[in-house]
C-alpha cells in the first residue's frame, strides 16, 4: 500500500499536470460570465439612457408640483400623479407585505407537509397570473360592489400581485438560515415562534429587504390594474373611495395624445418613476444599513437582533 507521503505526491503531480488547463478553462468560463453580464446590462443602460435623455427636459418645479393643464397646451404638471403613486404603494405595501411575509414563514418553517406543497404551487402559480386579470378581479369584487372606482381597490389588486413575491422571497431566505440557528434556540428552551421571529428573521432580513423591494418595483409600473380600479384623476388627493391619478396612468394616457408636448411630459413622468422606484430602494437600503439611527435601534430591539 502507498503511504501518505507518497499519496501526497502523486496528487500534487496530478494537479501540476492539469492545472494548466484548469486555468484556461476558468479564464473560458469567466469570460462567458462576463459576457452575459454585458448583454444582460446593454439593454438596460439603453433604456435608461432613452428615458432621461427624453425626460429630463420636461423637469421643472412647476411640473412636479402642479395638476395637469388642458390637453394640447402642454402647461400643468404631473403633481397628482406623484402622490398617487406614493399612497398607492404605501396602502399596498401595508397589505400584502405583511400577508406575503407570515406565508412565507409558514412554507419555511411549517410547510414541509401536504398542505405546504399545495400552498406553495397555487403561489407559484398566482405569481404568473397577469396583471389585467387581477385587475378586472378587483373590479369585480370591489368597483361595482361600492359602485364607484376608489384607491382601496387599487392597493387590494396591487397587493394581490405583491404577496406572492414577497411570500417566495421570504421563504427562500429563511431556507438559507443555517439550522443550528434553529437548534440553538430550540436548545435554550425557547418556544418555535420565538425562535422564528427573533432569531431566523434577524439572520434572514436582507433576504427579505431585497424580495420586498423587488415587489414594489414590480406594482410601482403596473398601469393595467390601476385602470380597472382608481381610474385616473387630474385632481389631488380627495379621499380613498375616489378617483386617484398614478405615473404609470399619467405615462400611458400621454403617450396617446398626438401632441409633442404631451409626449414629452410622458418622458418626463417616466423619468419621476424611476427615480422615485431608486429612491425607495436607497432609502430603505440606508435605512437598514445604518444601525446608528434611532428608527434602526427601535428596529433591531422589536426584531430581537443584536448589535456588534
Amino acid at each position: 500500500m502507498m503511504s501518505s507521503s507518497q499519496k501526497r505526491s502523486e496528487y500534487r503531480s496530478l494537479f501540476r499536470h492539469n492545472v494548466k488547463g484548469r486555468l484556461i478553462v476558468d479564464k473560458i468560463v469567466m469570460g462567458i460570465v462576463l459576457s452575459c453580464v454585458i448583454v444582460a446590462i446593454i439593454p438596460l443602460g439603453s433604456i435608461l439612457l432613452e428615458v432621461f435623455k427624453n425626460g429630463l427636459p420636461a423637469l421643472s418645479v412647476e411640473f412636479l408640483t402642479q395638476a395637469p393643464g388642458a390637453i394640447g397646451t402642454g402647461e400643468g404638471g404631473i403633481g397628482p400623479a406623484i402622490q398617487g403613486t406614493l399612497i398607492i404603494i404605501g396602502m399596498s405595501s401595508v397589505i400584502g407585505i405583511p400577508v406575503g411575509v407570515m406565508a412565507g414563514i409558514f412554507l419555511s418553517e411549517f410547510g414541509g407537509n401536504k398542505l405546504g406543497k399545495t400552498v406553495r404551487f397555487f403561489n407559484d402559480v398566482f405569481m404568473e397570473f397577469p396583471s389585467i386579470v387581477l385587475g378586472i378581479f378587483a373590479f369585480l369584487s370591489i368597483v361595482l360592489l361600492l359602485g364607484h372606482f376608489t384607491l382601496w381597490a387599487g392597493a387590494f389588486a396591487l397587493s394581490l400581485i405583491m404577496f406572492p413575491i414577497v411570500a417566495r422571497t421570504t421563504e427562500e431566505s429563511l431556507k438559507l438560515v443555517p439550522l443550528t440557528y434553529r437548534e440553538a434556540g430550540l436548545a435554550l428552551g425557547l418556544r418555535q415562534w420565538v425562535v422564528t421571529f427573533r432569531i431566523v428573521l434577524s439572520a434572514a432580513k436582507n433576504g427579505m429587504i431585497t424580495g420586498i423591494l423587488l415587489a414594489v418595483a414590480r406594482i410601482s409600473g403596473e398601469t393595467a390594474p390601476l385602470i380597472m380600479t382608481v381610474l385616473g384623476s387630474s385632481q389631488f388627493f380627495a379621499g380613498f373611495d375616489s378617483p386617484m391619478d398614478a405615473l404609470p396612468l399619467r405615462v400611458w394616457r400621454l403617450s396617446l395624445l398626438p401632441y409633442d408636448s404631451a409626449r414629452l411630459q410622458g418622458w418626463g413622468a417616466a423619468v419621476v418613476l424611476i427615480i422615485i422606484i431608486l429612491a425607495i430602494n436607497i432609502g430603505v437600503r440606508y435605512y437598514f444599513a445604518t444601525k446608528n439611527s434611532s428608527k434602526g435601534k427601535l428596529f433591531y430591539r422589536i426584531m430581537g437582533g443584536k448589535r456588534q
